[in-house]
């Protein structure tokens, strides 16, 4: 292995382990808001830090899962998560939902342009890379979503969610297409998709809901 390539590999493995990291702590404060105890915190944030990453490496068959072979990563998940509950509290989240927002906006962006690119170098056709991009940055907050006993912002929230994930997909696939770095498409996939969340949350973009007969 060259300099370059594992410079590049070094450069994923950061950008994984924010995301990993961003969306533990998404996992935490949702437990934290239905008053879990600490192992259901820690559970939690697991799920919401590794669920899309594994199910993503399942379908597309890769192995080992990023927390096996990286199980310093799973050690910093845990004790976050727990580290968390003790700084945090409950006094300060009362019942809002914006404690969430930006850790969840955050992993949403970093796991689909880490999910697209995996599956991209994987030989995956772009569709199915894209794809693979939404699964991996929405899976975690849907596992999250439904171990806090509530419907997954996935499903409930008009506020688009995984439309922002493919929109940084395919901005991926456009640049790919387009010969330009692969830091630089991962990096916009990131930024687009984080970007129009955050947009759609602070402006309230709704999508049209289903009509009711």
């Amino acid at each position: 292995m060259n300099s370059l390539q594992a410079l590049g590999q070094q450069s994923l493995f950061a950008l994984e382990m924010m995301a990993v990291l961003a969306s533990a702590l998404s996992g935490v404060l949702g437990a934290l808001r239905q008053r879990m105890d600490l192992v259901g915190i820690c559970v939690c944030g697991f799920l919401a830090a590794f669920g899309g990453g594994v199910l993503r490496d399942i379908l597309i068959d890769r192995r080992p899962f990023f927390f096996v072979e990286h199980q310093g990563v799973l050690l910093a998940v845990l004790v976050l998560s727990a580290g968390s509950a003790i700084l945090v509290g409950r006094r300060g989240l009362e019942s809002g939902e914006r404690w969430l927002r930006l850790p969840d906006a955050v992993g949403l962006g970093l796991f689909s342009a880490t999910g697209v690119h995996l599956s991209w170098i994987a030989g995956q056709p772009p569709l199915v890379a894209v794809l693979m991009g939404v699964i991996t940055g929405s899976f975690g907050g849907v596992l999250r979503d439904l171990i806090c006993n509530e419907i997954p912002t996935l499903f409930r929230d008009h506020r688009p969610y995984a439309v922002c994930a493919a929109a940084g997909g395919g901005v991926y696939a456009l640049l790919t297409w387009g010969g330009a770095p692969v830091a630089a498409a991962i990096a916009a996939c990131a930024l687009v998709t984080t970007g129009l969340r955050v947009l759609a949350l602070q402006l309230d973009w709704r999508l049209p809901p289903a009509e009711r007969t």
